[in-house]
């Protein structure tokens, strides 16, 4: 048996008895992950300064050398995020419906965990600690693998993470373990009848790979191509301060706006402060042929408008109507977050239900596209799916559900012909 077939059936091994682990032993297991981080923050940074080091010696792009650093402050926010974790309700073994088929013959219908997950990311070390703390507390087991510019702070985190959880109990031997190469990940694609679910993060080319080579699901999206769009009805000092933080809080995301698109009738009033306001951040601005004749900037070619920068970037087009821009969006986003700034409820209405999008907002920043913004503790990704699971996945995204019929010796051809006896299909939750 290969090394990868092995760790494979490790994990599906502890997922079995995962899903009847009490919620306060999970969630002691999650206090042990913050506690590990803590005390061991400065092994944790000396190891990310060695990536950082050789990722800066490689030229690698700065929006990735970005994502990369884990200091002491992501560290902190990582212990925030596995003590929000710990305060959320437990999914597991939760009656989504109950219904009484006959008299005395109950089907109810429960949530479960999906089983085992394999994860691969790039740059980022904290999705590790993130996905890693909400697989566990959904019951899942997880086979993870991050970028090889992450290796020695991917390395340390899931040493941590695997003594702290099974000092707590030894059934989360197998829950959390770490792939060292992208062609261990690529042998973990084949074994299907072992893993239940794929989950990329990162580049569109690595989706599309992963998409492409297993016949195992694949949840997540290929890229962010968010928009904001600039109604005529809108307040413009408002949708300044919004569309700046929709590209320049941090533009490095799935989740940052890469699209401004601007009304007409507003078009010459707001542009040149938007333009101001981007230029002051150093942001390069690609517009079309009418935004260039009132702000001067780099030409958008055709290409600028499907395109996620992930930097400081954006491509700016004029439109003359609402439908315009929603069918703009509909045309070129990745159907992951869209925005609209207007003082008109009937046209944020008409944006929201008609761009098909996993996040459509009203007045504010495409960055709020987060799980935990979202009040979902963390998530494992974003995903533009249209089954199972759709925007920021939290603990809810990583279930799935069984049904449990309890009944007193009904059999089903007490249940055939005529005179049978009759299904009652009387709903009790």
């Amino acid at each position: 048996m290969d090394a990868i077939r092995a760790a494979a059936e490790k994990a599906r091994k502890s997922s079995y008895s995962l899903s009847s682990i009490p919620l306060d032993v999970r969630n002691a297991a999650l206090e042990s992950i913050a506690l590990a981080l803590e005390s061991n923050s400065e092994k944790i940074t000396e190891a990310n300064a060695k990536d950082m080091k050789a990722a800066e010696e490689m030229k690698l792009p700065q929006a990735l050398i970005k994502r990369l650093k884990y200091s002491q402050d992501k560290i902190s926010e990582s212990v925030t995020s596995i003590r929000s974790i710990m305060q959320q309700e437990d999914v597991i073994g939760k009656v989504l419906s109950k219904t009484e088929l006959d008299e005395g013959l109950i089907l109810d219908k429960v949530s479960c965990p999906i089983g085992v997950i394999g994860v691969v990311f790039e740059s980022r070390p904290d999705a590790l600690v993130q996905i890693s703390c909400l697989c566990l507390k959904s019951g899942n087991a997880v086979l993870l693998k991050g970028g090889s510019e992450a290796k020695n702070t991917n390395l340390i985190l899931a040493e941590l993470i695997q003594k702290a959880i099974i000092s707590v109990d030894e059934r989360f031997d197998g829950t959390v373990q770490l792939l060292s190469t992208r062609e261990e990940f690529q042998s973990l694609l084949k074994h299907d009848d072992l893993i239940d679910l794929i989950i990329p993060r990162g580049s569109n080319q690595l989706v599309r790979s992963i998409m492409e080579s297993t016949r195992i699901p694949v949840m997540g999206h290929a890229a962010g191509i968010c928009h904001t769009y600039v109604d005529k009805d809108a307040d413009l000092k408002m949708a300044a301060k919004v569309c700046f933080d929709a590209k320049v809080q941090y533009p490095a995301v799935c989740n940052a706006t890469e699209t401004l698109l601007i009304h007409s009738d507003i078009a010459e009033k707001f542009l040149p402060v938007i333009a101001e306001e981007y230029g002051k951040a150093g942001v390069e601005m690609r517009g079309d042929e009418r935004v260039r004749k009132i702000v001067e900037m780099s030409a958008a070619s055709e290409n600028d408008w499907s395109e996620e920068y992930n930097d400081l970037v954006i491509s700016i087009k004029i439109v003359d109507s609402l439908r315009e821009a929603i069918d703009h969006i509909n045309r070129y986003s990745s159907h992951h977050t869209d925005a609209i700034i207007t003082s008109s409820e009937a046209a944020a209405e008409e944006f929201m239900d008609d761009v098909d999008s996993s996040s459509t907002m009203w007045n504010t920043s495409t960055r709020f596209a987060d799980g935990y913004r979202y009040g979902l503790g963390a998530e494992v990704g974003i995903s533009t799916n249209k089954t199972h699971a759709r925007g920021p996945v939290g603990l809810e995204g990583l279930t799935i559900y069984k049904y449990k019929l309890r009944g007193k010796g009904q059999t089903v051809a007490e249940y055939s012909g005529k005179d049978g006896r009759k299904y009652t299909h009387r709903k009790l939750l």
